[in-house]
């Protein structure tokens, strides 16, 4: 049986979730599962808004075609080409051959290189601003390169206000029954989801999400329909301001993120004497990982979202040790700055952590290191609580 939800009396969602795969493009961990959004919008024409990802194409064909109850598919517009959202164009063009596949230039070429062979009833390509009717119901087409993929697109329904926004505005989570942010707790549930969801699939291109949110701040949106997680109609306000302050590069809250590496344990102590001398001098906001239980999207959305950063790590062949140095590389290429960052290296014989911690944050932008590091040979020796408590004064100025 078909499992939809009217979105307003002539749009209705038509996607579905997925609680049983355990890594989104086989990277970030998805404890809550991810949903696949599709939207179909029922005019004088009809229209298909993105696809699905092949794991739940059976139920998506299937929504799809209880939704469109009898009637032709006339148009299926394609905001991104990548394949969680496009795995079943194929399959709508077998069922529906008069279809005419909506996109723009770099969509087509896209879809070629997916789907050989494939052929339409017809082709419409788009650019800025072009304008496609449906009847009551129109659409308006906003070029969103780089969000996250260079054929990306945003489609602007103007009679009811609604944005079709492509992987923007998207959050991990499957939808348990539930579509729109009102039915949800978005800020004790699905904000971490959201900010994991940002800061690893689109962090790296803020100016290009600023290019985006300046485009929709001309528009008057009432209503977000992403292609991943919940529908946003009452919380927009709140879903803007994060997306600005996060393609800025500006902290949510002004506290200290602490990332460690530890073998024995002893760079671990070192970390807890910092975090507890941070808590001495008055700031508590303090969040605290190590690195080699915690999967790198965690750390990553925590550094977005604080403003001061604590990375311990030991030397490790002469080098860095390899949880640590992979959130510093992940940093570095998702784009990250305007921190203020404390440095602590151990090593028994020959440390050179700091020189390769320092190596890779000194490449990115904005990045202010607290000087001095803190250098531990083995364990923290007690002659060094000065030297930990100077090194808190310096990175809470």
């Amino acid at each position: 049986m078909q499992c939809t939800r009217k979105v307003t009396d002539q749009i209705y969602w038509v996607g579905a979730s997925d609680r049983r795969l355990a890594k989104f493009e086989n990277l970030f961990p998805i404890p809550r599962g991810v949903s696949y959004n599709s939207y179909v919008i029922l005019d004088e024409k009809t229209a298909l808004m993105d696809t699905a990802d092949s794991s739940v194409s059976e139920r998506f064909m299937e929504n799809v075609k209880e939704t469109l109850a009898g009637r032709e598919l006339d148009y299926l517009v394609i905001n991104h080409m990548e394949p969680d959202h496009c795995a079943n164009i194929a399959a709508v063009i077998e069922r529906y051959p008069n279809v005419t596949v909506v996109g723009n230039a770099k969509t087509i070429q896209m879809m070629g290189q997916f789907y050989a062979g494939t052929t339409p009833g017809d082709t419409l390509l788009v650019k800025e601003g072009d304008m496609l009717s449906l009847g009551k119901h129109s659409l308006t087409f906003v070029m969103a390169p780089m969000v996250h993929w260079p054929e990306a697109m945003v489609s602007y329904e103007t009679t009811e206000k609604i944005l079709f926004s492509a992987d923007a505005f998207g959050t991990f989570g499957a939808l348990n029954g539930v579509l729109f942010d009102d039915e949800i707790d978005f800020n004790c549930i699905w904000m971490e989801d959201a900010r994991r969801y940002y800061t690893n699939i689109v962090g790296k291109y803020g100016p290009q999400v600023q290019a985006l949110l300046k485009k929709a701040s001309a528009l008057d949106i009432r209503m977000i329909c992403p292609l991943h997680g919940p529908v946003w109609r009452s919380q927009l306000g709140t879903l803007l301001e994060k997306y600005d302050k996060w393609s800025k590069y500006e902290a949510e809250e002004d506290g200290v993120l602490i990332v460690y590496g530890s073998m024995y344990g002893n760079t671990e102590n070192a970390a807890d004497v910092i975090a507890s001398e941070i808590a001495e001098q008055g700031m508590t906001n303090i969040a605290m990982y190590d690195a080699s239980v915690t999967d790198c999207s965690y750390l990553i959305a925590e550094a977005f979202r604080y403003n001061r950063i604590v990375v311990a790590a030991p030397t490790y062949n002469a080098g860095l040790f390899a949880p640590v140095e992979h959130f510093l590389n992940d940093m570095k290429a998702l784009n990250i700055q305007n921190k203020k960052i404390a440095l602590l290296e151990n090593g028994t014989w020959a440390p050179m952590a700091g020189k390769h911690m320092r190596t890779i944050i000194e490449t990115m932008k904005n990045m202010e290191i607290v000087e001095p590091s803190l250098a531990i040979k083995s364990v923290l020796q007690p002659a060094q609580k000065e030297d930990v408590k100077k090194m808190v004064e310096e990175l809470l100025k």
